[in-house]
């Protein structure tokens, strides 16, 4: 799942896919009924990539938070976001059970929840690519390893001996 491209704008309801991009502006369109605008550089919007949720260990990307409750749902729509507040919380405590009490408040949740549920009805929850991704990455790792050993084998005795420098007292 890329999130890179949806956003939120701040003072419109719903997501958008990021087009393209100009000088002054981007382009978006609204997942709910394809319309597209400019968004100027004075509007605050951010990509969904780019948002954490704050958790008792290390910051868990929004992404990883989706993961979470899709897998806890097996891939069903969650609570409504307009659930009560004790509602949401236990929801989101039996999906994310390391989430920071104190910092993430029900306004988070509430967005959160929301976001996911709209990608779930757009059907723009797809975990496959992502664990395809996961293992092109570790392959890479694997690869970088052998070429560095590769390398360090090719070496000539004359590059393995360390180079005397000349020190003068």
């Amino acid at each position: 799942m890329d999130l890179k491209k949806i956003l939120s704008i701040s003072g419109k309801s719903g997501l958008y896919r990021l087009l393209t991009e100009s000088k002054n502006c981007i382009i978006v369109e609204s997942l709910s009924d394809n319309k597209r605008f400019p968004v100027y550089a004075s509007t605050n919007f951010s990509a969904l990539e780019e948002i954490s949720i704050y958790t008792n260990d290390e910051d868990m990307k929004l992404a990883d938070a989706f993961k979470m409750i899709y897998e806890k749902l097996k891939s069903e729509k969650a609570i409504s976001h307009k659930s009560n507040p004790k509602e949401l919380k236990d929801f989101f405590e039996d999906a994310i059970p390391n989430y920071d009490k104190e910092k993430v408040y029900v306004s988070d949740i509430k967005k959160a929840i929301n976001w996911y549920n709209y990608l779930h009805d757009y059907k723009m929850l797809d975990f496959t690519e992502e664990a395809k991704e996961e293992e092109n990455k570790e392959d890479e790792k694997i690869d970088e390893k052998v070429d560095k050993k590769t390398k360090t084998e090719d070496l000539t005795e004359k590059e393995k001996k360390p180079v005397k420098q000349n020190m003068k007292k």
